[in-house]
């Protein structure tokens, strides 16, 4: 009884009826998805020559997309907070890919020191950036390149989120759960089309992306019950290589060469994001927030 009591609390608390309700709606659409998916193997983009930079690369969907951008003959950066973890990427990736166009670069987003020391190196490695997977920090380089594009990952749990300019600084309304998670793809999907719109013009594209319910280690900041839940109906989500596909339609469709300010669904197609990422009021106080948080004003 006691252990039947502990897994009814497991399975039917609030959180965990979300769970099983999201990838039940997942199940149910695979094939739909799968049928309207862009196909990979059928695109010839070439990278040789270009540079791509991408963050969070030591595992999980930006260790997909690296592999395959380096595959394409790219030289990719890998940004990676854990210099250990991007040192065994990069050997793994190096390895599948065949490709020695690899350089690891450490940085920690959550620290503004550590972003700046990062995009001094960048910029002196890598004077032209042609591709920029999740990261806004060096569009001088990317203008400098002629044509180039950012891809923001983003998620539909988007829509859950709210907008509070003091979550920027660590106060506002206290977040629970995974509030942070939904908020912060809320504002990257907002900052996209602000970003997109100031670059109009220069030859940089910003788009964002829904990669789909993907099984990844992100679930290691989880309860031990819903890792379990997780873990439970993995079968019905994409794995790492599934997820990335999303990513790299952005980062390699011709198809997509001029669009820009757009979000895309884990299918590759345009759709509406939340009406909140849609506000331009919202997107310009927020432009404007982060503007002055990281002294972008006060730089030439």
């Amino acid at each position: 009884m006691l252990q039947w009591s502990l897994l009814s609390t497991l399975v039917w608390s609030p959180g965990s009826v979300l769970l099983i309700l999201v990838l039940l709606h997942r199940l149910c659409m695979w094939p739909w998805h799968k049928s309207h998916l862009w196909d990979l193997q059928h695109c010839s983009t070439d990278l040789t020559g270009k540079t791509a930079v991408v963050t969070g690369a030591n595992s999980g969907i930006g260790k997909a997309v690296s592999q395959e951008l380096a595959r394409r003959g790219a030289r990719v950066i890998l940004a990676c907070r854990n210099w250990e973890y991007g040192q065994q990427a990069l050997a793994e990736i190096q390895v599948a890919s065949k490709s020695n166009c690899l350089l690891l670069g450490q940085v920690d987003l959550s620290s503004m020191a550590s972003i700046r020391s990062f995009s001094r190196w960048l910029l002196q490695e890598c004077p032209e950036i042609h591709l920029l997977v999740n990261n806004a920090g060096t569009c001088g380089a990317l203008q400098r390149a002629g044509s180039a594009r950012v891809v923001n990952v983003s998620s539909f749990r988007h829509a859950h989120g709210y907008v509070d300019e003091e979550h920027l600084t660590g106060a506002g309304k206290p977040l629970i759960f995974n509030q942070n998670y939904d908020c912060s793809k809320l504002l990257l999907t907002s900052f996209t089309g602000e970003l997109a719109r100031r670059l109009q013009g220069t030859g940089v594209t910003v788009n964002s992306v829904d990669p789909g319910i993907v099984y990844t280690n992100i679930m290691k900041h989880f309860s031990w019950s819903y890792r379990f839940l997780f873990w439970l109906f993995s079968f019905f989500c994409k794995d790492v290589r599934q997820g990335a596909v999303p990513v790299l339609y952005l980062s390699l469709a011709k198809e997509l060469d001029g669009i820009s300010g757009k979000y895309f669904s884990s299918s590759c197609r345009i759709i509406l994001p939340a009406k909140a990422a849609q506000d331009p009021l919202v997107a310009q106080r927020l432009w404007n927030a982060t503007v002055q948080l990281t002294n972008l004003d006060k730089m030439d």
